[in-house]
């Protein structure tokens, strides 16, 4: 019996645009692997606010990374970071102290150059794991990480709702800030990858959601 085609899906967008929770369910739905970039870079962060590395340091920031080994393990199909055999608690990834500097760390060009290799090298570990596909969320996958995806899309929704999504979540960060410097960086910084499926979430249910990308998916693989 030959096997189905594995599948990649990149879904891009700003903070609260509706990505990890419909990436989740996707996943759950088409027996993927997940993969959440954002906590790879959470995860970057808190490390280096544990060692006292400041981000105005970045050379100190790419040397400490080079020393320490990056894992991957898999639980409840999701693709989890490890860095010196440690993934930290979910409260730690989304402290305020690391909302405050994530986007620093991020924007560092070497920090982005070190985890596109590893996150590029998830793939092989879905396939490995007998995964149908891989859907990967973050802010530069359709345009960086997997270019040549099988499938884009772009997730948007106005502000007020955005930042609505936070406050129901316990978060506290500053959306507009992040965006403003997730989109000027100069590395990778955010926008709509050419060929992706743009989507407003701001009036759509989250099953809505997944039921128009899961529709796109599913009638071209028929």
């Amino acid at each position: 019996m030959l096997r189905k085609k594995f599948t990649l899906i990149a879904i891009d967008g700003g903070a609260a645009s509706g990505k990890s929770s419909t990436a989740r369910a996707i996943a759950k739905r088409l027996n993927y692997l997940y993969v959440d970039t954002g906590s790879h870079y959470r995860a970057v962060t808190y490390l280096m606010i544990t060692k006292g590395i400041n981000p105005e340091d970045p050379e100190a920031v790419v040397r400490c990374l080079k020393e320490i080994p990056f894992e991957t393990k898999i639980m409840d199909q999701r693709a989890l970071v490890y860095l010196n055999s440690n993934h930290p608690k979910e409260s730690d990834l989304r402290s305020q102290k690391v909302n405050d500097q994530v986007s620093r760390f991020a924007a560092m060009s070497g920090v982005r150059k070190l985890l596109l290799t590893y996150q590029r090298n998830i793939a092989s570990i879905a396939r490995k794991q007998n995964f149908d596909g891989l859907i990967m969320e973050g802010r530069d996958i359709g345009s960086i990480i997997f270019p040549h995806a099988d499938y884009k899309f772009f997730l948007i929704a106005d502000l007020n709702t955005r930042i609505e999504r936070r406050s129901l979540e316990g978060h506290e960060d500053s959306i507009e800030q992040r965006d403003r410097l997730d989109s000027i960086r100069h590395t990778a910084p955010l926008t709509c990858p050419q060929g992706a499926v743009k989507i407003n979430t701001s009036r759509l249910t989250l099953d809505a959601v997944i039921e128009k990308i899961s529709s796109i998916i599913e009638s071209r693989n028929i």
